[in-house]
């Protein structure tokens, strides 16, 4: 397949100024950038083909042999080093990102761009997982809780550099600084550029000469820290939290990891959570279920009288509104429901057993089944099979 004029392809003449060439690809680029056109392999190619020629055109040396031989300058075996011939869209964001600094090009795509050039100063610290046992109540309302923790944190002695003196850090020979190394193979498909951090530094750029006597060159040391963290109120046992920065200090400079907060919830002597509502039980006697009566129950924010009406009967569920967890992310509140169980004496004494026997002889205690047998439930049932 024959290739396209560099020049054509970004649009300019062969008089064009460097300036001129780097507004030339930045317009390109925008314009087929794969996040802008999801899925079109004819933009990506475009944008890939932007890149190979902005690669040649803006480096002085490449752009002469082109101007001079065309594509043959970088043909196979013509001892020219030719353009990568990008492979991977990640490729051309690591090897030309920083063009785009200050045009807008990050704000359109989050950054995407600018960041294949940052180079990796270190590396980054482990995340923490901690478990943090909560009560109903402070579910409830949400808390302010303060958390002690063991981590890596960044050596004082050394700034989190590892190196004695700020003179004792020199560029990496390997890398040359850059914190990177490339590997170009080569096959019938075309040329593939594997970019990896540089081994030698760990991606850093730098080597320590004279290690930190404190860190060892490590950048970090075993610390304690207390940290504050606002839990919400509805959380629920398994939600977690993170906590961005507040895990292990990276290695010698590095970025930290995470703190990854795990909700647990503690049993509750009163109450049973179901979803937002709570429940409880009320317990009454066999005298106050039948007249009627008035009880103080708890609540999460205190206590509460609820109303038992004449002729309750056991298991009967009575609701206080708004009296559960509120709902995580929303300004609903569940209920508190009160489950009435009627207390049965196990043990009597004989006077008290004459007295239910007296009552158990008392129109109103007769069961209505009993009264009209023909109503009852053996009745109904022995009609239906009749």
């Amino acid at each position: 397949m024959t290739k396209r004029d560099y020049y054509d392809i970004l649009g300019v003449g062969k008089s064009a100024t460097a300036d001129e060439i780097k507004k030339a690809y930045r317009k390109l680029a925008m314009q087929f950038h794969p996040d802008r056109n999801p899925g079109n392999k004819e933009a990506e190619e475009k944008f890939k083909e932007a890149a190979e020629a902005y690669e040649v055109l803006s480096d002085q040396d490449k752009r002469a042999k082109y101007d001079r031989f065309g594509h043959q300058a970088f043909a196979p075996g013509s001892g020219g080093a030719g353009p990568h011939g990008f492979s991977d869209i990640n490729d051309i964001f690591s090897a030309f990102g920083d063009i785009f600094g200050g045009s807008g090009f990050d704000e359109f795509f989050g950054g995407r761009g600018g960041r294949g050039r940052q180079r990796y100063t270190g590396e980054p610290g482990s995340d923490l997982k901690l478990r943090l046992a909560l009560t109903l109540e402070e579910i409830s309302t949400g808390v302010e809780k303060k958390l002690k923790l063991k981590r890596n944190v960044s050596c004082d002695s050394c700034n989190g550099s590892g190196a004695s003196n700020p003179s004792d850090q020199q560029t990496c020979p390997v890398c040359q600084g850059s914190g990177e190394v490339r590997q170009v193979q080569r096959s019938v498909f075309g040329q593939f550029v594997n970019i990896s951090a540089c081994n030698n530094c760990n991606g850093s750029g730098k080597v320590i000469k004279n290690p930190c006597k404190v860190c060892k060159g490590d950048g970090r040391v075993q610390g304690e820290t207390t940290i504050k963290v606002n839990i919400p109120a509805g959380v629920s046992n398994g939600n977690y939290l993170t906590l961005r920065n507040q895990g292990n200090a990276g290695k010698r400079g590095g970025p930290s990891g995470d703190l990854v907060v795990l909700i647990e919830e503690e049993p509750h002597a009163v109450f049973t959570r179901e979803g937002n509502d709570i429940l409880c039980d009320v317990e009454v006697s066999i005298p106050e279920a039948i007249l009627g009566t008035e009880v103080e129950i708890p609540t999460l924010s205190g206590h509460a009288k609820v109303k038992i009406e004449p002729g309750t009967p056991s298991g009967k569920l009575l609701r206080l509104r708004g009296k559960g967890i509120p709902e995580y992310g929303s300004s609903r509140v569940g209920d508190q429901i009160i489950r009435v169980n009627i207390f049965i004496p196990k043990s009597l004494s004989q006077k008290e057993k004459d007295l239910i026997r007296q009552m158990e002889a008392l129109d109103g205690f007769i069961p209505d089944s009993a009264k009209n047998p023909g109503k009852g439930f053996f009745s109904r049932m022995k009609s239906a099979f009749s």
